[in-house]
């Protein structure tokens, strides 16, 4: 039986989707302020939602033992909870069906020997992200269940972090099995997408960071943070220093804003150099679709923060960012086989 065909590509560009679509639905988790309002987990169980008023006054009775309830949302009703409720039992369940979407397929294949070795070993790598992302998840929500009413913005950079990562990797071995042909590499040319990748993931760390933190509610001004300065004097408040790089929302929001300045430069040096190389058609359509994504990607940036986040731009940035990150990971990948 052939190896590698077009079922087994076609498998890891549906996971590739899926794990899309649980990111857009973890970001209007986290911006709705649902990601805490199941406390429990129930792998098999957990995947039916409450059904009849009694199970749902038993589910909200227990959000109420938490700090998101007793400080943030002691004003609820029953159909409060309801709508929160509904935004983290789909990612939860979105994130289920990806792992059976992964694992029976994946077994299939091996049984049926559609797989080599190498690409067997691969999969076992996504496999292995992919359950350290559903760990991720949980070890998260357990940070907001204890003193404060929100999660560590480290344990949401993670989470968050990972899942990207998850869905470069998956791309990245179904882009091998689409593009079987070897060529010679310009090395140094493929370094510097490697420095521009690096930075990106950087910035996207520090996206969540952003996120965990609520920082884009603050200094809703650009190009300045306010009317009047480009470094707020909140940026450096802690002591020591390093704390505001991490810890500061005025600091990180700071961070960020600096670094897509740098995803921005480092991008279109890649396309500058790039004009005066000989290029095959799709390595030449990937540096110009990246061009494209990343001023647009700025963009969504400024109009978010000068709006002070609403929901749709929240959505929409993080939207740019996984986008970016797949032309990233397509460019790379092109560069270097």
């Amino acid at each position: 039986m052939k190896k590698n065909n077009k079922k087994v590509i076609y498998w890891l560009l549906t996971g590739c989707i899926l794990i899309f679509i649980m990111v857009i639905v973890g970001g209007i988790t986290r911006l709705t302020d649902s990601g805490l309002s199941i406390s429990n987990y129930k792998l098999i169980t957990g995947t039916i939602p409450p059904i009849g008023e009694v199970e749902w006054q038993e589910a909200f009775d227990l959000y109420k033992q938490y700090p998101e309830y007793q400080k943030l949302h002691y004003h609820f009703t029953l159909e409060d909870f309801k709508s929160i409720y509904f935004w983290e039992w789909l990612h939860r369940l979105i994130g289920r069906v990806i792992g059976l979407v992964f694992i029976i397929p994946f077994i299939y294949f091996i049984a049926t020997k559609q797989l080599t070795t190498a690409t067997i070993k691969k999969c076992i790598i996504l496999l292995v992200l992919g359950g350290f992302q559903g760990f991720l998840g949980w070890y998260m929500v357990k940070s907001g269940l204890v003193d404060m009413p929100d999660v560590s913005h480290y344990r949401l950079a993670a989470h968050l972090t990972t899942a990207f990562l998850t869905f470069a990797a998956t791309l990245w071995v179904a882009l091998d099995l689409i593009y079987t042909n070897r060529k010679p590499i310009n090395i140094k040319f493929r370094n510097l997408i490697i420095i521009s990748y690096l930075i990106l993931i950087i910035q996207i760390v520090y996206g969540a960071f952003v996120a965990g933190l609520k920082a884009g509610l603050l200094h809703n001004h650009w190009p300045l943070m306010n009317e009047n300065k480009f470094i707020h004097e909140t940026v450096y408040v802690l002591e020591p220093f390093y704390k505001n790089l991490i810890e500061n929302p005025s600091g990180i929001q700071f961070v960020h804003r600096t670094l897509a300045y740098l995803v921005v430069i480092s991008i279109v040096m890649l396309w500058m150099k790039s004009r005066k190389m000989s290029l095959t058609l799709l390595q030449e359509k990937s540096i110009n679709v990246l061009l494209i994504l990343v001023g647009f990607q700025f963009l969504l940036g400024i109009l978010t923060i000068v709006m002070a986040v609403p929901l749709w731009l929240g959505i929409a940035h993080q939207v740019g960012a996984f986008f970016l990150l797949s032309a990233m990971t397509f460019t790379l990948h092109r560069f270097s086989k």
